[in-house]
């Protein structure tokens, strides 16, 4: 399961709003009210916030991965935004996060999930790819960096 195959240019925020954990969180859900792979927003929103609940998906060094299982997405939907100013999200290492890549995919494909979980936090935890990421300003450079990153990974 590639990346660049779920996580669509449209899908990127190169400048988040959001303040929060939860507004981030909601900023990118509704990135998703009209695409067609999604049958209901609001169950993959409370999907996404009751994962939350169980344990932080922020990770540590300023990367932040929330994720649901849904059946009401029809096949597996990701969102990325980056945030200029950082955003507390209960992290690990209690550092707050400017990269947030959040998917949901349908119960029925745990092992791509899991796959996918694995693929992203090996990409993020490179200092030099999070930081290319920071210093890009553009929904389309921030598509092509996960491009090439994750063409090198799997080289």
């Amino acid at each position: 399961m590639k990346i660049s195959k779920i996580l669509h240019q449209d899908k990127i925020l190169a400048e988040l709003k959001g303040n929060s954990k939860e507004e981030v969180i909601n900023e990118l859900v509704d990135l998703f009210v009209s695409d067609n792979r999604v049958t209901n927003v609001e169950e993959i929103r409370k999907a996404v916030f009751e994962r939350e609940k169980i344990m932080s998906t922020g990770i540590g060094s300023g990367f932040a991965i929330p994720h649901a299982k849904s059946d009401a997405v029809k096949e597996m939907v990701a969102a990325f935004g980056k945030s200029a100013h950082p955003v507390d999200f209960n992290s690990n290492d209690n550092q707050p996060v400017n990269l947030v890549f959040l998917f949901v995919s349908n119960n029925r494909l745990v092992g791509d999930h899991i796959k996918l979980l694995s693929r992203i936090s090996k990409m993020m935890e490179k200092s030099e790819f999070r930081a290319k990421l920071m210093n890009t300003n553009s929904s389309e450079q921030i598509y092509f960096l996960f491009q090439t990153e994750e063409n090198n990974l799997l080289t």
